[in-house]
């Protein structure tokens, strides 16, 4: 099949396509450099979504004796060590004190960190109004003042506006108001859904049926094939029928332009046997869908061979495809629960040997890390910031062994208030509960299964992510299994930080990146993929936050919920291209 799409673990997936993320639609498998270019190409891995940030100010200070302000104002961000980083500046408004600034600031907006925002607002002296703001040296300027937020923050609100109080840099004062308004960049919100089949194709197989899949590409204005699409395989079929394609605008680029799809006899190997191909352009296909006709495939060759094989086009529809960021802009939220490993193998929480000691210097140990930095991110899709939080494998006060015990200690209340809350609850936890075991995820799973169950019957717009940190691997794995193809229906995802020393290779069976998706012992197999399994020593190993290695794959998982139930975003007609 060449260089494209060659992949063999998790091969058997559909990839491309309206909600695209390298992980989940590549299924994890081994290097395939196709399919990562055509990630890279797209900068889908994680979420990286661009942005403008729009920004006006009112009541600011009039430092001119004779005139107004002439305001501009500098937008930067913080780097790693605190270092202020500078994103762009807006133009100079003349003589406004309530000025609104023509110049966006473009940024990417990332899901998996926190991004924070500085913005500096300057007077800028009338001997400079003919340069470039560019080239204006910051300290020649009077400073107005300052203020600060970061992205998710702005993100989450209705509007996706956010107003800030400026203040002299110190927090103190009121020195007028900063509205920052953030709006994506994304061209074109436009897909055209396609449900195809194809009848009578020529077997490749000596012992069996051919195992078929499409590839659609895009023919560039260069020349050569684009690949935007793969269908998932249907085993052992001769008149196979696939789910529906979603292909965006920005995929095809416009209904008349060609594509070409080609058909493939699946094989391990990744050596996939074409069985025929042809070109169509989306509007070409729009009228097969319309007549209800079929269209033959052809073989390549000196003299290209017509085949008997046809295909059809079964459904054909245009739509919309609604963004995390609308989803997330119009009231949904993320809510964000926790479970704490508290099984004998972590050690002695007195000793500093163990997992659970807490260092009298203020050093995290790494169940307090993952608690912070993945909670520090999710807290700001949480409107009230209250979190459930619990904890499995100890033996409680009254003497019994748990396996989803309340971390503050309450009998009926498992809500904690802030992230602080989680970690005052744990580090009392660790005074009040006996460390002992198993380690099992069932109980905790299907506590975090039920909420989610009862927010569906309430139809409240929400979505919970479950973090569960272990030092150890899960003593009952199909009962874990179990637990998690049941949850895998709800809007739910679950996200495991392996600690410690342990092996955690049997773990990663959870992780359904292969592309084979979890079974139960009753034979049901999971909807969707809503588990990320993190080992915090690799991650460590490759100085890569923990944060970003477990939320990368979230606002597809999130996506792939609320688009297989055609959920749209709250007050729809609302949004900017509605």
């Amino acid at each position: 099949m060449g260089n494209c799409f060659s992949d063999v673990n998790g091969g058997q997936q559909a990839v491309g396509g309206g909600d695209i993320t390298r992980t989940q639609l590549v299924g994890g498998g081994g290097p395939n450099d196709a399919v990562d270019y055509f990630f890279r190409a797209k900068g889908a891995y994680g979420l990286s979504t661009p942005i403008e940030l729009c920004l006006s100010a009112s009541k600011l200070r009039d430092l001119d004796i004779i005139s107004k302000s002439d305001p501009m104002a500098v937008v930067f961000t913080k780097t790693r060590d605190g270092k202020l980083e500078e994103l762009g500046r807006t133009e100079v408004v003349m003589n406004d004190l309530n000025p609104t600034w023509i110049q966006k600031i473009d940024i990417t907006y990332q899901f998996e960190i926190v991004q924070p925002l500085i913005f500096h607002v300057y007077d800028v002296d009338s001997k400079y109004h003919n340069l470039s703001t560019k080239t204006l040296k910051l300290h020649d300027q009077d400073f107005l003042g300052e203020a600060s937020c970061v992205v998710s923050e702005i993100v989450t609100k209705q509007n996706r506006s956010l107003s800030l109080n400026i203040h002299n840099g110190r927090g103190r004062g009121n020195l007028g108001t900063l509205t920052v308004r953030a709006e994506e960049t994304v061209a074109s919100k436009n897909v055209v859904e396609m449900t195809f089949r194809c009848s009578d194709l020529e077997n490749k197989d000596l012992f069996s049926k051919s195992d078929p899949f499409l590839r659609i590409s895009r023919i560039a204005e260069t020349g050569g094939f684009i690949p935007i699409y793969k269908t998932e395989v249907v085993n052992n079929n001769l008149n196979p029928a696939w789910k529906p394609v979603c292909l965006t605008m920005q995929q095809f680029m416009s209904k008349d332009n060609p594509l070409v799809i080609e058909c493939f006899d699946f094989d391990d190997s990744g050596r996939h046997q074409l069985i025929g191909k042809l070109q169509k352009s989306v509007a070409e296909l729009e009228t097969l869908y319309q007549t209800k006709a079929g269209a033959n495939f052809s073989f390549p060759g000196r003299r290209e061979k017509v085949l008997k094989g046809k295909i059809f086009v079964d459904g054909f529809v245009e739509k919309q495809l609604y963004t995390f960021l609308d989803y997330i802009s119009s009231g949904f939220e993320l809510n964000f629960m926790v479970a704490v490993d508290f099984t004998a193998s972590n050690g002695n929480p007195t000793s500093p040997d163990s997992l659970h000691y807490i260092d009298p210097s203020g050093r995290l140990n790494s169940y307090q890390q993952a608690i912070m930095e993945v909670g520090e991110v999710i807290q700001f899709y949480d409107s009230d910031r209250k979190f459930p939080a619990w904890g499995f494998g100890g033996r409680t006060p009254n003497g019994s062994i748990s396996h989803c015990f309340n971390l503050n200690g309450s009998p009926s209340d498992y809500e904690v208030v802030g992230v602080e809350g989680i970690m005052s609850a744990y580090t009392s936890a660790l005074h009040n509960v006996t460390l002992h075991g198993p380690t099992l995820f069932g109980q905790v799973i299907n506590k975090a299964a039920d909420i989610a169950s009862h927010s569906v019957f309430a139809q409240q717009p929400k979505y919970y992510v479950l973090l569960i940190i272990t030092d150890g691997v899960v003593s009952n794995l199909q009962e874990t299994m179990d637990a998690l193809v049941k949850a895998s229906d709800l809007p739910l995802s679950i996200l495991i930080v392996g600690v410690g020393n342990a092996d955690f290779k049997e773990m990663e069976i959870l992780d359904a990146d292969t592309g084979r998706r979890l079974e139960s012992s009753t034979g049901k197999i999971a909807t969707r993929d809503i588990v990320q399994f993190v080992p915090m020593r690799e991650v460590h190993s490759g100085q890569i936050p923990v944060v970003q290695a477990l939320l990368e794959e979230l606002p597809s998982q999130f996506l792939t919920y609320v688009r297989s139930r055609d959920i749209k975003p709250l007050n729809v007609s609302q949004l900017p291209y509605a």
